[in-house]
């Protein structure tokens, strides 16, 4: 019997150094997986380096290549340029569309054109102060509403009547300048019946909501118009002879009522120990019509907060050290809403009209809850006592963002946790609750829904709310995201809602979205097409149609232009003329001249209505009242074969180009391959 054995015996054998280079000594050191580099060890390690930065760079050089091809690949939108223009001897800070009157902010003032003809009709720097926003709205009558605020957060309240400018009141002066407030945001109700402003100073915010006496206003207008009139044309004639522009703004000798404080409404506190004794007089708060919802009326005392906060800090020591967890602070800023007649605000014994707001909804950052106040309330011995909101809805994360449908009806909030969840509000129930699956914080919502798009199979009016708009069949709401990223989400009435990635986070900074604003380009009955304006870093303006996710429009200055500033665009869109009024400015300021135009802006006008749009937004049937799963198996299959053969031209188009003997030869190489397949198959039966 063979035994296998070993010559020597096993061991680790001894060195040699026959097969070691010559020429080099210290062959040891070499790095082993590159045995023949001549390189000694620190020159190796920098040459390491400086080879991943040149693949770094090769990488980041192929990314951009395949982007610019993929962007050529794509259909490139049509370029619009502007439709008119007009001149601002001033910088212009922001834009306001009412009636036909565009008003400007100025570096020092108001001013008012004509959308007729874009003329200077008159202009306001009493103040000599720079006004940084401006809502304006048309009262009727020839009379519009302004709510501006200047560099120093005053607000300013005006009445714009026969081309002139009158100031009714500063709403946050104060005769101590160390009690100063500043205004962060301000809002006209539609109709203009109240005004809401957010105030902050050093250590805290609130919230004021005005009535306007719009009334009184107009049957005063209407007493001194003749006298108005005259100071106005004699204003004129005056600027015209001392060739001064802008007109100042004409003061005409009319007293106008001065706007009441309804609320004033301060962010939520936070959560203490019990003020009870015992539970009866807990009883006892809640039966005094105070609210619930917000925490406050419980039996837990003091020391059981510290006690539980204890046990937690303990439990999760090493998060809340990593995390930097601070005490919980009073916000300093709120997003209001003023709210039309619902079920949830009014109750039966209400008689309200269907066109005022009857209510505000609020939510203040990093807070739970969306809080409604009514707006019947009276300040009479209530000035320093906090005014409890009349309903309270809690939600599972803190409020990002809100937004209310132009009828009012629909309401929607985005938490921190990136879930949608959007309301029926004379109905009280959600109707969709949508979440974002990846990892992107909300920055705004913005509703893509109108009455337009309502059927005609849908109730007209709501039974509680008379004269609510009807009721749409899908709500369409558009989500941006902080990386620029935007969603569409449909909500139907019966089904399940969906969400659409339009656009996905840009690989390039520049194109990073400043502003996204809803526009309806074609607001009549038989074509009605959602479409969205963005403003890029870049100063790009485009229209992307939100069916196809696809930018079809493309608005741009002229070449010796830009838009200013990019990253905060002034603009503004007149829904009623259907146009896009945008800011620009020179880019060439090398000579004097120039420079002595930087102080200037210019105002250019986009008229949709002078662009082909329809061409670009062919009309759809309309399949949205009912979803593919409902209907019947005909009905699927006629718009399956409408779509096919409305895609058939672009398939013809894609054959023809093909090579035709390949594709004949591939075709018989493969029926061939069948026949021998067959053939074989019968041979094997025979036997």
């Amino acid at each position: 019997m063979a035994v296998n054995t070993w010559k020597y015996p096993l061991g680790i054998p001894p060195p040699s150094e026959k097969d070691w280079p010559k020429d080099e000594e210290d062959f040891f050191l070499l790095d082993p997986d590159r045995e023949r580099d001549a390189l000694p060890q620190p020159f190796r390690m920098i040459n390491k380096l400086v080879m991943q930065v040149f693949e770094s760079a090769m990488e980041i050089i192929e990314r951009r290549e395949t982007l610019r091809e993929a962007q050529k690949r794509k259909v490139q939108p049509k370029k619009c340029f502007p439709t008119a223009e007009f001149q601002v001897t001033e910088r212009a800070n922001c834009l306001a569309v009412s009636g036909k009157y565009v008003f400007v902010g100025l570096s020092e003032g108001l001013a008012a054109f004509n959308t007729c003809d874009f003329k200077d009709v008159c202009a306001w720097d009493a103040a000599k102060t720079e006004i940084c926003a401006v809502h304006a709205l048309d009262l009727g009558n020839e009379c519009h509403v302004l709510l501006a605020v200047d560099e120093m957060g005053l607000v300013w309240l005006f009445c714009f009547h026969k081309q002139s400018f009158l100031l009714v009141k500063i709403l946050n002066e104060v005769e101590d300048i160390s009690q100063r407030s500043t205004c962060v945001e301000e809002v006209l109700s539609r109709g203009g019946d109240y005004a809401g402003i957010l105030l902050q100073d050093s250590t805290k915010a609130w919230l004021e909501i005005y009535q306007l006496p719009k009334d009184s206003w107009l049957r005063e207008m209407e007493k001194n118009s003749g006298a108005a009139e005259g100071l106005a044309c004699s204003e004129r004639r005056s600027s015209c002879l001392s060739e001064e522009l802008p007109v100042s703004a004409i003061q005409a000798d009319v007293e106008l009522d001065l706007p009441v404080l309804l609320l004033t409404v301060r962010p939520p506190k936070p959560i203490t120990g019990t003020s009870f004794k015992d539970p009866l007089d807990a009883f006892k708060e809640v039966d005094d019509d105070s609210m619930l919802g917000l925490g406050y009326n419980h039996l837990i005392k003091d020391s059981q907060w510290e006690l539980h906060e204890a046990i937690f800090c303990s439990t999760y020591r090493e998060y809340l050290e990593g995390q930097g967890v601070t005490k919980e602070e009073i916000p300093r800023h709120a997003t209001f809403h003023f709210l039309l007649p619902s079920r949830i605000l009014m109750g039966p014994e209400m008689e309200v009209q269907p066109d005022i707001p009857v209510g505000i909804g609020v939510h203040w950052d990093g807070n739970h809850n969306f809080c409604l106040y009514l707006l019947n309330h009276s300040l009479k011995g209530k000035a320093d006592s906090d005014l409890m909101p009349d309903v309270v809805w809690p939600c599972a994360a803190p409020i990002a963002c809100s937004a209310v449908s132009s009828c009012s009806r629909y309401l929607a909030l985005a938490g921190e946790d990136a879930t949608i969840t959007i309301w029926d509000k004379h109905l009280g129930y959600p109707l969709s609750v949508t979440a974002i699956l990846e990892e992107r914080f909300i920055r705004s919502i913005h509703f893509l829904c109108g009455s337009a798009a309502a059927s005609d199979e849908t109730p007209g009016t709501d039974p509680v709310c008379p004269g609510a708009d009807p009721v749409c069949p899908i709500i369409q709401l558009l989500v941006l995201c902080t990386d620029s990223s935007f969603y569409l989400v449909k909500a139907p009435r019966a089904g399940k809602s969906s969400i659409t990635l339009l656009a996905d986070r840009p690989e390039n900074p520049n194109l990073t979205i400043s502003a996204v604003v809803p526009v309806l380009a074609f607001p009549s009955a038989s074509i009605l097409v959602l479409q969205v304006l963005i403003f890029s870093w870049d100063g790009t303006v485009s229209l992307m149609n939100t069916d196809t996710s696809q930018t079809v429009y493309c608005f741009c200055t002229p070449p010796s232009h830009a838009v200013a500033p990019p990253w905060q665009p002034v603009f503004t869109v007149d829904s009623m003329n259907c146009c896009l009024l945008l800011r620009g400015d020179e880019q060439q300021q090398e000579d004097e001249l120039a420079q002595s135009k930087a102080a200037q802006s210019t105002i250019f006008l986009f008229d949709f209505n002078s662009y082909p749009l329809k061409e670009a937004f062919p009309k759809k049937p309309d399949l949205s009242l009912k979803s593919l799963q409902e209907l019947k198996w005909i009905e699927r299959c006629n718009i399956f074969l409408r779509d096919r053969f409305h895609f058939l031209p672009e398939r013809q188009q894609v054959l023809l180009e093909m090579e035709e003997q390949e594709y004949w030869d591939c075709l018989q190489a493969q029926a061939a391959a069948m026949d021998n397949e067959r053939e074989k198959v019968k041979g094997e039966k025979k036997q």
